[in-house]
């Protein structure tokens, strides 16, 4: 009776340990495999964020180009208007000059 008693006692233990075995790694797999998606999602997003302060860079910069540009054009036609406006005065110079000479009288002979 005692052996019988003694068997059914290991048989429990036995069937317990096994039973158990497969139920652990199951949470453990879909651990992991949510720790994956977590991490894939992450790496997704990490490079959006990256690309989008690519693409902003990329636009300042050529912000900053245009600003440049636009910085060298407005010289440039500032200093067309300059050279117009010294082109307009040495013209009117030259025509007042022209207009005050005739109007003093020639010397006499």
């Amino acid at each position: 009776m005692k052996k019988v008693i003694a068997t059914l006692v290991a048989s429990l233990f036995a069937t317990a340990a096994f039973a158990q075995t497969p139920a652990a790694p199951a949470p453990a797999k879909a651990e992991a495999a949510h720790t994956k998606a977590v991490v894939k999602a992450e790496a997704k997003e990490t490079k959006a964020v990256v690309k989008a302060d690519a693409k902003e860079a990329v636009v300042v910069a050529d912000a900053k180009a245009d600003v440049a540009s636009a910085k060298a054009d407005a010289k440039a036609t500032k200093a067309k208007a300059h050279h117009k406006a010294s082109k307009a005065k040495v013209k009117a110079d030259a025509a007042k000059a022209a207009e005050t000479v005739p109007a003093t009288p020639a010397p006499a002979k």
